[in-house]
């Protein structure tokens, strides 16, 4: 997957990766606020499926078009929706392998604090990429180096 992000066809590659990063903040972010209100159930997306079918989607495009061109046909999951707009919804899941204490409350904030550092690490590293695609086109529209 990591060539899909650095070939001349990754900008929508790399702005899917982009909105799945951000909503899935989102979701870590509210997981975090309530890590002590009772009866809260920690939620979270996975990851792994996100990635195979971005994956499966690069390749559908890239047999449908020849090459690295045009929208990416995602097939959502029962946790992932992209619609036709690239606009990425999350239906998330209860994680597996949390403690459940007392007050049915499922909370593991170290797990969660993790979680927060690998998705902004992700983010950062596709911001890195696409910023990477623009100065490429840059160079190439004003013909400078």
């Amino acid at each position: 997957m990591l060539d899909d992000l650095t070939n001349s066809g990754a900008i929508p590659t790399l702005a899917a990766a982009l909105r799945f990063a951000g909503e899935r903040q989102k979701l870590i972010a509210n997981n975090i606020a309530n890590v002590s209100t009772p009866n809260f159930i920690q939620r979270d997306v996975s990851v792994a499926d996100f990635r195979q079918e971005l994956a499966k989607a690069v390749d559908k495009r890239r047999r449908a078009t020849g090459g690295e061109t045009g929208p990416l046909p995602f097939d959502n999951t029962s946790e992932v929706r992209v619609d036709s707009s690239g606009k990425v919804s999350l239906t998330p899941e209860t994680p597996h392998g949390s403690i459940l204490f007392q007050d049915k409350n499922n909370r593991d904030l170290e797990r969660l604090m993790q979680d927060s550092v690998e998705n902004a690490a992700f983010y950062r590293m596709n911001v890195d990429f696409l910023r990477t695609r623009f100065d490429i086109l840059k160079a190439a529209i004003t013909q400078r180096p």
